[in-house]
């Protein structure tokens, strides 16, 4: 099922705070003040700025299951501003898999939690990004307004 609109934005990393919850083996590697661990669990509050077709700012929450590099990355996003002229919310499910190539995944619409213009949206993303970014990360939502 094909989504008739497409909106192109990129998104940069306002916000990262991240605390590992549950640590399988007890080791892990630390890097700047976070540590990560080999095996485990950890949830991270996370704040994107979007600009672009999408734009506005949205707050986050992933829950991160690291696998000696073959991580689980799952998150719930609320967008708040406008995509594609439309002014209002929505809430995106996002799951992925993180390894040492970068983070690939699929970012959908959930229904019946949007507001405003957004409120009947509907819609996909593919995320794929490789490697850190200071400029910013491509972000392409196929999308309807119902």
């Amino acid at each position: 099922m094909g989504h008739a609109l497409e909106a192109t934005s990129t998104f940069t990393v306002s916000a990262w705070d991240e605390e590992v919850y549950a640590d399988i083996d007890g080791e892990g590697t630390t890097a700047g003040e976070t540590y990560f661990p080999k095996r485990g669990l950890s949830r991270a509050a996370v704040g994107y700025t979007y600009s672009g077709d999408l734009e506005g700012t949205s707050t986050l929450v992933y829950l991160m299951g690291y696998r000696d590099g073959d991580d689980l990355v799952i998150g719930l996003e609320r967008f708040e501003g406008s995509i594609g002229g439309q002014e209002g919310s929505c809430v995106l499910r996002h799951e992925a898999v993180h390894d040492a190539t970068g983070v690939r995944g699929t970012v959908t619409v959930v229904p019946g939690m949007g507001t405003g213009g957004l409120e009947r949206l509907s819609g996909e993303a593919a995320l794929e990004i490789a490697g850190h970014s200071e400029t910013g990360y491509p972000f392409v939502l196929s999308y309807d307004l119902g």
